[in-house]
């Protein structure tokens, strides 16, 4: 997926800014579902050294020449000064509610679990390709080597149902990503009025990586 500097701005502008008074309303009403797990990229920390898809690759087993994640550079402004800095998007599965990718799936291979991950069955799925066709992201796809859909799962079954953080949190040089239970103090403390806001694509649900705010 090709991004412009325009993309960017304006799906910051399409009314998804968020303030950390919905956060927590948010995070009450799924408190009685069980854990609301999500990820939070800080921009301005992220320097865009690939150390996170590199290490996922490792850990999950993600063939050569795919991906689960990729760091995307955010194109600068126009008027930007020269030696600005540069920024990087997390280019990812975003969790959302509504998953055009859990709608579509024929076999139910595609689903959320119990802490809101989307999560893919591999005893089910049928490798058909639909859900990649649907993901408006474009942050799935099918492995050459088992035939089966991928994408990040938050290295749920080689990580966090041991108890460890996502590889991409545990590598990262700069402390860009924070992840845990969207209502836990860690997580709120960061999503403060104004501090963050989230991409969410036309015809799909709120997503569930938080984006702090670099633009």
């Amino acid at each position: 997926m090709t991004y412009s500097r325009r993309h960017f701005v304006l799906g910051v502008g399409s009314a998804i800014l968020m303030t950390s008074s919905a956060g927590r309303v948010l995070a009450n009403a799924q408190s009685k579902m069980g854990k609301r797990y999500v990820l939070i990229h800080d921009e301005s920390r992220c320097i865009g050294c690939d150390e996170c898809s590199v290490a996922c690759n490792k850990q999950n087993n993600v063939p050569s020449g795919y991906s689960r994640l990729r760091m995307v550079p955010i194109p600068k402004a126009d008027n930007a000064e020269e030696g600005s800095e540069q920024h990087y998007f997390r280019h990812s599965c975003q969790h959302c509610d509504d998953a055009p990718c859990i709608t579509v799936c024929p076999t139910g291979a595609s689903y959320r679990d119990e802490n809101g991950i989307v999560q893919v069955n591999r005893a089910l799925c049928l490798g058909c390709d639909y859900c990649v066709s649907a993901c408006p992201y474009k942050v799935r796809y099918i492995n050459p080597l088992n035939h089966i859909a991928d994408k990040c799962d938050f290295c749920s079954e080689s990580r966090l149902s041991q108890g460890y953080m996502p590889i991409c949190v545990r590598v990262c040089p700069k402390n860009a990503l924070t992840f845990g239970p969207e209502n836990s103090e860690p997580v709120q403390q960061l999503l403060r009025p104004d501090s963050y806001y989230v991409h969410q694509l036309k015809n799909t649900g709120k997503p569930h990586i938080y984006r702090l705010i670099s633009l």
